[in-house]
C-alpha cells in the first residue's frame, strides 16, 4: 500500500473524481478526511472509506470558499490525527455560459470555489506541512485551463490560475520538503461529461488520440503517484490525464 501511514484531506469528495481519489487513497493505506457540501453524501461515503481502508475516516460539510470553516476543518484533522501529509484540492463547480451572457455572479461563484477554495485550503495546511518538513499538495486543474473552451471563460480562468498558484506555491514550500503539483484531467466520465450530447461526445473523442474519455480511476491513479514517495522529487508540475488531447 503506497500511502500506508499517511493522512490525507480530499475536498469535493462526494462524487466523481474527488470521490474516486478519496476511496483509492483509503485502499492504498491512507487515513482519509473528506469534505463536501452535502451532508447526506458525506454520510454515505464515510462507511465506504472505512471499509476500503479499515481505518476511521473524518467528514466535514464545508464550503471551501469560506475561510473560517476551512481553517476549522484543518484544525480538527490535526487535533484528531496530529499531522496532515496530503491535501487534494478537488472541490470545483462549473457555471457555463458564453462570455456575453455570463453574469457577474456566475463568474464570481466559479472563481470563489475553484480558485479561492484552493488558496484557502492550501494556506490552511501550509504552516503545518512546513513544520513537519514534509507534505504533498495536489491541485485539480483541467486541460481547459491550458487550451480554453467556448462557454467556459470562468472555469478556464479558474483552472489556469490554479496552475499558476501551483507553480508559485511549489517554489515557496519546496525548501521545507513540501511538494505541490497539479493534475489536469481531460474529458473524464463523470456527471459533468454525462450531460453532454452524444454529438458533442463524438466530436471530442475524435480529437483524443486514445479515442475515448477517461475514468475517475485514471485521475486517482495519478494522484496516488504524486502523493507517494515515488514522486518525492517532483514539484511544480502539471500532469495531464487527458488521453493526449492537449500535446
Amino acid at each position: 500500500m503506497r500511502l500506508a501511514g499517511k493522512t490525507a484531506l480530499v475536498t469535493g469528495a462526494t462524487r466523481g473524481i474527488g470521490r474516486e481519489i478519496a476511496l483509492t487513497f483509503a485502499r492504498e493505506g491512507a487515513q482519509v478526511a473528506v469534505c463536501g457540501r452535502t451532508a447526506d453524501a458525506l454520510a454515505a461515503l464515510k462507511p465506504e472509506l472505512e471499509a476500503g481502508g479499515g481505518r476511521p475516516a473524518l467528514t466535514f460539510p464545508v464550503d471551501v470558499s469560506q475561510a473560517a470553516p476551512v481553517e476549522a476543518m484543518v484544525a480538527n484533522v490535526l487535533d484528531k490525527w496530529g499531522k496532515l501529509d496530503i491535501l487534494v484540492n478537488n472541490a470545483g463547480i462549473a457555471r457555463d455560459a458564453l462570455l456575453v451572457r455570463m453574469s457577474a455572479d456566475d463568474w464570481e461563484q466559479v472563481l470563489a470555489v475553484n480558485l479561492t477554495g484552493t488558496f484557502l485550503c492550501t494556506r490552511a495546511v501550509a504552516r503545518t506541512m512546513m513544520r513537519q518538513r514534509s507534505g504533498c499538495i495536489i491541485n485539480l486543474a483541467s486541460v481547459v485551463g491550458l487550451m480554453g473552451n467556448p462557454g467556459q471563460a470562468n472555469y478556464a480562468a479558474s483552472k489556469a490560475a490554479i496552475i499558476g498558484l501551483t507553480k508559485s506555491v511549489a517554489r515557496e514550500l519546496g525548501g521545507r520538503g513540501v511538494t505541490v503539483n497539479a493534475i489536469a484531467p481531460g474529458f473524464i466520465e463523470t456527471e459533468m461529461t454525462g450531460s453532454l450530447s452524444e454529438a458533442v461526445k463524438t466530436r471530442w473523442k475524435a480529437q483524443i488520440p486514445l479515442g475515448e474519455f477517461g475514468h475517475p480511476r485514471d485521475v486517482a491513479a495519478a494522484a496516488v503517484f504524486l502523493a507517494s514517495d515515488a514522486a518525492r522529487y517532483i514539484t511544480g508540475q502539471v500532469l495531464q490525464v487527458d488521453g493526449g488531447l492537449v500535446t
